[in-house]
């Protein structure tokens, strides 16, 4: 099967497609179907030296170039990205599966948000200076040098360029290895920003599995570790970092909670629930999958929100009048199954959904459990598909208790029309990224991240340059040096 802007090799290196057979075949399963569209193979030891040696060499160089000249070709690499925004969506649609009513807004527009954001910045990365009576500090902010990027598979498009832009707009070499699941996307970026005008070796893709990934964390060469994954990898991750004391940046899983009061816009607070567990088909990290609702509406919520989900087309992926597609891989939606599974066994209601429907493809209807309990394990564990858990709550105390009960802590959310309570409950909350009447936007201006086992560092926004870069204090003295001997 053909499809548009198809990547011509499994691997992005030095500027061009590379091609190794010998290593393990990898299969590219369209979700919507099941069926094989492309085979790419696992970087050999002599590909993930051939990226590491590119990437190596040629930073330095990029590195010494002033950062208007860095941004600029961010910027056009953006431009690119959005001129051919219809075929790199329907590229994320066939690697994920997610609907192209989605991934047309959501995903390359993304990534050419993160490269224009950073590309402007680039001339901005100034140190400062520091008076000390007639002696003074400078400081300069320089690159780290090699950085690694391991992606997920839900953005694979997105996720390479939240990583990728920062990265080189700060003067570093990324090689950078996509989920197996989803490894056509992240091509792609590689091979517009080499249009654009990327030298060569700054911006590699290599394909793998978990040992690829520890090869390249391990090497010495590496100065920086970037990993959007599960709690299970980071740590895995975290640790073969820190032999080589690298820095890391660690965007993991959550289990966040979406605090609905009594006092909310009901329209509205359906609307922020569906977009906190259903878009993506409920495969997003940051979902809001604990949704407190407070007692007085919490029929009339379930309710609401049951005729709103039978108004999801299921359907075709490429069609765009599909609103809800399949999940990821088959091993997925079986994880997601027996979740259901669980919630059924200890005594949650099932409102909706739950099983999959009548036809090909991984895919599973969107799912509603009412009264769960916090010690349930739909609520305590992370599900990633499309199965939300409703819980009960009266006062504004027990919930922020109940909803900082978790090991996670990458995002929260409310709704409520007394602002003053919002504010409250997100000064309480204790999560990297908080929403107040709305959930799960993540605009490339703000910082996104976690706290607790959902992460370290900041990706997006001008935080995210603190990440990339290190700081060098040069101590100027401008008189006599005295020594006591």
């Amino acid at each position: 099967m053909t499809y548009p802007t198809q990547p011509t090799a499994s691997h992005f290196i030095d500027g061009a497609y590379v091609e190794d057979t010998a290593g393990t075949p990898i299969e590219v399963i369209y979700p919507a179907t099941g069926k094989t569209i492309a085979t790419v193979y696992e970087a050999t030891p002599a590909i993930i030296e051939k990226a590491l040696a590119s990437a190596q060499s040629a930073q330095k160089a990029w590195a010494a170039l002033p950062g208007v000249e860095r941004g600029r070709i961010l910027r056009r690499a953006a431009d690119m990205i959005r001129e051919r925004n219809h075929d790199l969506s329907v590229l994320e649609t066939m690697d994920t599966g997610k609907p192209l009513s989605e991934t047309l807004v959501a995903d390359a527009t993304s990534a050419a948000d993160s490269l224009e954001f950073f590309g402007g910045i680039a001339a901005s990365l100034t140190g400062e200076t520091i008076q000390l009576g007639d002696d003074f500090v400078y400081t300069r902010r320089e690159a780290l040098g090699v950085c690694v990027g391991i992606g997920a598979w839900n953005y694979p498009t997105q996720i390479a360029a939240w990583k990728g832009a920062p990265a080189l707009a700060c003067g570093n070499s990324m090689v950078f290895k996509p989920s197996e699941t989803t490894p056509l996307c992240a091509l792609k970026v590689a091979e517009i920003l080499h249009e654009a005008g990327l030298p060569a070796g700054l911006y590699n893709v290599i394909q793998g599995r978990g040992g690829v990934g520890a090869a390249l964390i391990g090497d010495t060469r590496v100065a920086k570790v970037s990993l959007t994954g599960s709690v299970a990898t980071g740590r895995k991750v975290y640790a073969a970092a820190a032999e080589g004391i690298r820095n890391v940046t660690m965007e993991l899983g959550g289990k966040s909670p979406l605090v609905i009061f009594d006092d909310a816009d009901l329209e509205k607070a359906v609307s922020g629930a569906i977009l906190g567990n259903f878009y993506s088909t409920g495969q997003v990290c940051s979902n809001g999958t604990r949704v407190f609702v407070q007692s007085g509406i919490k029929e009339a919520f379930l309710a609401r929100m049951t005729e709103r989900l039978a108004g999801a087309k299921l359907g075709d992926p490429l069609d765009e009048a599909t609103t809800f597609g399949p999940m990821v891989s088959e091993a997925q939606l079986g994880i997601v199954e027996g979740f259901i599974a669980k919630g059924i066994e200890e005594g949650a209601r099932l409102v909706t959904g739950g099983t999959r429907p009548d036809r090909d493809g991984f895919y599973l209807l969107p799912t509603v459990f009412a009264d769960v309990t916090d010690d349930m394990t739909i609520a305590r564990e992370e599900i990633f598909g499309p199965v939300m858990s409703v819980l009960d709550f009266e006062t504004e105390e027990e919930v922020l208790t109940r909803a900082n009960d978790t090991p996670y802590g990458l995002a929260a959310g409310v709704f409520t029309n007394d602002l003053t309570r919002a504010h409250r409950m997100v000064a309480g909350f204790e999560a990297g990224t908080c929403y107040i009447n709305h959930y799960n936007l993540a605009p490339v201006e703000a910082p996104f991240g976690g706290s607790k086992l959902s992460g370290v560092g900041r990706e997006n926004s001008k935080a995210a340059i603190e990440y990339y870069t290190q700081i060098k204090s040069v101590y100027v003295g401008m008189g006599d040096v005295e020594a006591p001997f």
